[in-house]
């Protein structure tokens, strides 16, 4: 019974979280938002107390379940090892303690020093989320399109179609990678990623050690079948010694259903006797091994702890700052990205800091992105997470949706009404770009596609002046309306740094007006 449930929740759960990251409608987001919340590292960025104290109350209560119900990459695995034919295909082996712990110790320190990405190569939701982002969600685009193109043949438009490209090829070869290696793992060994690798199986084993329920073996029951031991993927039953290591255990109940001697049971965890006046007893050499491993835990857990705890403060103050041709007729020139001075960083997320220290490069922000905005940054000190830049469109003042759908609280929540007064930076002319200039073409396209109406043309000729609806010269001469050539001039007290300048300039390939980031965000 307990393996039955215990898979119908994890189904249900990966199913949903695939369908969340995939999603392009926001309709997942509107009801399933909270399932990457009570994720472990988002809600420990996000300082999400309540999510934080499920997940240690639950692994506290049954140990490690959280691991194989609602982590979607631990479900993941799972399902990988299950496509595996044959019977009793593991073995009891060792833990890796060094390896678990000195990775754990690594990855809380990227926290700490602000660099999230190292660890979002291996925080088990970061590593699904891209993964599904940059491999799944296109194909999950690509089928959308079929159906769109489908139901608009019979006069229907139920679907829309959406644009499918590769924003990054590193983020590509990363996720192709981890997901081989994830793939490998599991396949021949079951949950290696899990209990090696995995820094949050690792600090939730640490806790799972003093689980109320926890997987009991009944050594007077017990035959020595070696089922238990051989399906448990793991690797966590030594039968020679008759213990279950807790701290890998993920409560799967695959053991138990294996066991025809009723020898396997999640019991509560036996209170031990106090000693009487007596003397004590010599210990035995396995118990001396499993004290000399206790100490060991108990080292790693309160470096993790101290880590951790740096991180949270750092987090908490860190809050306080503030088609190829053109009708047949003529080659397109596709938009190059400007070189920017400051980065732009999507609005809600504070600052290029706030971002860097919180983001662990899920990509759930820039596959949701309905403006193909958003993208991850292939600089090192901020690898995979997301940056703007407006070639394929500009970040338009009546769309939130990246920042409802972060679980980090690296871009924080804000309303369409807060949006527009955010400033994540400011429009600079180019004077040598621009058609008026260049081509001695009037334009004025920025002007009018301004949605905060904070560019206004002036008169390229000196002394040219504006009466009523006449232009005149310095001499106050009329001058016809189509030899006055009008340049832009920027209000940065007005512009929010949106990029409907830059996207939609006709100076090809560089745009004649271009978005510089703020370093901390403002409003107006």
């Amino acid at each position: 019974m307990l393996r039955k449930i215990r898979l119908t929740l994890a189904i249900l759960f990966w199913v949903l979280i695939t369908w969340l990251l995939v999603d392009f409608t926001g309709t997942a987001h509107a009801y399933l938002g909270w399932m990457a919340k009570i994720q472990f590292v988002p809600a420990l960025l996000a300082l999400n107390v309540g999510a934080l104290l499920f997940v240690l109350t639950l692994t506290l209560l049954m140990g490690r379940i959280y691991c194989s119900v609602i982590c979607p990459l631990g479900v993941m695995q799972d399902a990988i090892a299950w496509l595996r034919p044959g019977k009793n295909k593991y073995s009891y082996s060792p833990a890796r303690t060094t390896l678990r712990y000195t990775l754990l110790v690594v990855a809380c320190a990227a926290l700490a020093l602000g660099v999230a990405w190292i660890g979002g190569l291996i925080f088990p939701y970061s590593t699904y989320g891209r993964i599904v982002s940059v491999c799944v969600a296109p194909l999950y685009k690509l089928a959308n399109n079929g159906l769109a193109a489908l139901a608009e043949h019979y006069g229907s438009y139920a679907f829309y179609e959406v644009d499918v490209w590769v924003k990054s090829f590193a983020s590509l070869a990363v996720a192709l990678l981890t997901w081989a290696v994830i793939a490998v793992l599991a396949w021949r060994n079951g949950r290696t990623w899990c209990n090696t690798i995995c820094p949050v199986g690792t600090l939730l084993g640490l806790v799972s050690r003093h689980s109320y329920l926890r997987m009991t073996i009944d050594a007077d029951k017990c035959r020595n079948c070696r089922k238990c031991e051989r399906s448990c993927k793991a690797s966590c039953i030594d039968l020679k010694t008759h213990t279950v290591d807790l701290s890998r255990c993920v409560v799967c109940g695959d053991c138990e259903g294996q066991c025809k001697f009723d020898a396997l049971h999640l019991k509560a965890s036996p209170i031990p006797a106090k000693g009487g006046g007596g003397g004590e007893s010599c210990p035995s050499p396995s118990e001396k091994a499993g004290e000399k491993l206790e100490a060991t835990s108990r080292r790693a857990a309160l470096t993790s702890i101290a880590l951790l705890a740096g991180t949270a403060l750092a987090k908490a103050q860190s809050k306080v700052e503030p088609k190829t041709t053109d009708g047949g007729l003529a080659d397109i020139v596709r938009k190059e990205k400007p070189k920017r001075d400051k980065l732009i960083t999507p609005p809600g997320s504070l600052s290029v800091r706030n971002l860097r220290t919180h983001c662990t490069a899920c990509q759930l922000c820039i596959d949701a992105c309905p403006n193909d905005v958003l993208r991850p940054s292939s600089s090192l000190d901020r690898f995979m997470q997301p940056e703007v830049s407006f070639e394929r469109g500009y970040c338009r003042p009546e769309c939130n949706r990246c920042s409802q759908v972060c679980p980090t609280s690296a871009i924080q929540p804000v309303t369409v009404e807060q949006r527009t007064a955010i400033q994540v930076g400011h429009a600079v002319w180019t004077r040598e770009l621009c058609i008026p200039v260049r081509d001695e073409k009037p334009c004025g396209l920025c002007a009018r596609k301004c949605p905060a109406q904070a560019i206004q043309m002036v008169p390229l000729q000196a002394g040219v002046h504006q009466d009523g609806w006449r232009w005149r010269d310095a001499d106050n001469q009329e001058i016809p309306r189509e030899k006055v050539l009008l340049i832009p001039v920027v209000n940065e007290e007005k512009c929010i740094g949106c990029g409907a300048c830059e996207n939609l300039c006709p100076s090809n390939p560089l745009s004649a007006i271009h978005v510089e980031g703020h370093e901390v965000h403002r409003e107006i």
